[in-house]
C-alpha cells in the first residue's frame, strides 16, 4: 500500500457522483441513520465491480459492447427512475414515520443497486487497481483484494462524513418547505443529468 494509492483514492471518493448524491439526498431527508444505511448500500454496491475486476470480468465488459451496453443502459435507466422518484415520491426525501429496519435495508438496497448498475465501475477498477500492484510481485491478486477492500472502508468513511453533514443541515431545511423543494428538485436535476451523461457517453 503507498500514499499515492491511499490521496488518489481519496480524491476519487470525494468527487460527487450518484453515490454521494443519493447520500446526502436519505440524509437531508430522512437523518444521519437512514444515511449510514445509504453509505452502507452504496459501498456494497462497489463490490461486484471490485471482484469483477479481479477475476477479469471487467476486461469481458470491455471487450464486448454488447454487455456493456446492456448494462450502461440498466444504469441509465434507474438513475432516471431515482430522479423521477424523488420528485413524485415525497417519503424519499420526507422524514417518515416507519422507522424499521426494513426502511433501511430498502434504502441500503437502492444505493446498492445505483452502483451495481454502473459499467464504469468495473473499467474503473480494472484501470485503477493494477497500477499499484507489480505483476511480478508474489500473491498479486491477494494485494489486489486488500486494495480494493480498502477503497470500499474508505468510501464508506468519507460517506458517513457526507451523511453527516446532510443530518447536521436537515434541522435547518426541515423547517423551510420552499428549500426542501429546491433541493428535490436539484437531486432530481443531478440524476437525470447523471443519466444522460452515462447515456451519451461512449
Amino acid at each position: 500500500m503507498s500514499l499515492e494509492f491511499l490521496l488518489t483514492s481519496l480524491v476519487v471518493v470525494l468527487l460527487p457522483g450518484t453515490g454521494v448524491i443519493y447520500t446526502l439526498a436519505i440524509g437531508l431527508g430522512r437523518g444521519f441513520k437512514a444515511s449510514v444505511a445509504a453509505a452502507v448500500g452504496c459501498t456494497l454496491g462497489i463490490l461486484p465491480a471490485a471482484v469483477a475486476s479481479i477475476i477479469g470480468l471487467a476486461a469481458l465488459l470491455h471487450t464486448s459492447a454488447l454487455a456493456f451496453q446492456v448494462i450502461k443502459y440498466l444504469g441509465v435507466a434507474y438513475l432516471f427512475f431515482m430522479a423521477w422518484r424523488i420528485m413524485k415520491d415525497d417519503t424519499v426525501m420526507e422524514m417518515p414515520e416507519d422507522k424499521s429496519q426494513i426502511g433501511y435495508l430498502r434504502i441500503a438496497t437502492t444505493g446498492t443497486l445505483l452502483n451495481v448498475l454502473n459499467p464504469k465501475l468495473s473499467l474503473f477498477f480494472l484501470a485503477f487497481l493494477p497500477q499499484f500492484i507489480s505483476p511480478s510481485a508474489p500473491n498479486a491478486t491477494a494485494s489486489l483484494i486488500w486494495l480494493a477492500i480498502l477503497f470500499m472502508m474508505m468510501t464508506f468513511i468519507v460517506f458517513v462524513g457526507y451523511g453527516v453533514f446532510a443530518a447536521y443541515a436537515r434541522e435547518y431545511v426541515i423547517r423551510r418547505p420552499d428549500v426542501m423543494k429546491w433541493i428535490k428538485r436539484c437531486f432530481a436535476g443531478t440524476f437525470g443529468f447523471l443519466g444522460a451523461k452515462l447515456a451519451i457517453a461512449n
